[in-house]
């Protein structure tokens, strides 16, 4: 089995990849928390780690084959000075750089819808297009995607980012939820998924690849998602969650509207 180095490890997302499709790989679990988890069996073993510090980093990159990037500060209400800084911009280049540094063949990496939050909600965002963060958040992300194709251009190093939309796992309930969430969501599996797929699939040197589920509409274009690693995605928030709202297929070339409940 590949070695694997999950950051954020006891994290919603590094949590619910582990349980779902940790059998698969030897598993470095690291976080700064280490302290609240537990190696279960053989191919696992816990790893203190601040990302912050590029001696830790490197040290956890040692005979990994993949990085799995998960580790940050997940607020979009983040302070730069006092969490974003550390967190999601220095922890996320000693990652790269150690993982370029120890050998390993490539690190994938979460990104957020956030980066191109700005755009107005009836467009439907590509990854060719242009980036439009509205916070901080989002911007330390977009330094984070650059530092990646920075890495596959100049270093050789394969890079992967991912665009993360709504997570399904950070809410108890999703009853409620507005059309911006709906459209932007992705479900566990389904991300989980695309993690897979992106550590698994040859022949990428870079791509930036963007995580909704097969929402019937989609706040993020995921054609190019499909095309690259095989992203096939099983769950539709609008039907999952029942909303009623009314939506146009015209996002799709068509002008048929219709109701949730048809």
């Amino acid at each position: 089995m590949k070695k694997l180095l999950l950051t954020g490890a006891a994290g919603r997302i590094g949590s619910d990849f582990r349980r779902l499709e940790g059998h698969r790989y030897d598993l470095r679990l690291a976080d700064l928390h280490a302290a609240t988890l537990t190696a279960e069996n053989a191919n696992e073993e816990v790893f203190a780690l601040d990302v912050a510090d590029l001696d830790a980093c490197q040290a956890a990159c040692r005979g990994m084959d993949v990085v799995l990037h998960l580790a940050a500060d997940p607020s979009p209400a983040a302070d730069f000075y006092g969490s974003l800084l550390d967190n999601n911009i220095k922890g996320m280049y000693n990652i790269f750089r150690a993982a370029k540094d120890q050998g390993c063949r490539r690190v994938v990496w979460a990104s957020s819808v956030q980066a191109v939050e700005g755009y107005p909600m009836d467009l439907q965002v590509r990854p060719d297009m242009p980036p439009s963060p509205k916070n901080m958040y989002g911007a330390a992300k977009l330094f984070g995607e650059a530092t990646a194709h920075y890495f596959a251009q100049t270093e050789g190093l394969s890079s992967i980012a991912v665009r993360v939309g709504a997570y399904e796992g950070n809410r108890e309930s999703w009853e409620g939820a507005n059309a911006r969430m709906l459209c932007t969501f992705v479900s566990r599996r389904d991300l989980c998924h695309l993690f897979v797929r992106s550590i698994e699939t040859t022949d990428v040197h870079f791509a930036l690849l963007q995580a909704c589920s097969d929402n019937r509409f989609k706040r993020m274009d995921i054609t190019s998602t499909r095309e690259a690693v095989g992203y096939d995605p099983q769950d539709d928030a609008f039907a999952l969650f029942g909303s009623g709202i009314t939506y146009t297929d015209r996002w799709y070339g068509e002008q048929e509207h219709r109701t949730m409940e048809e």
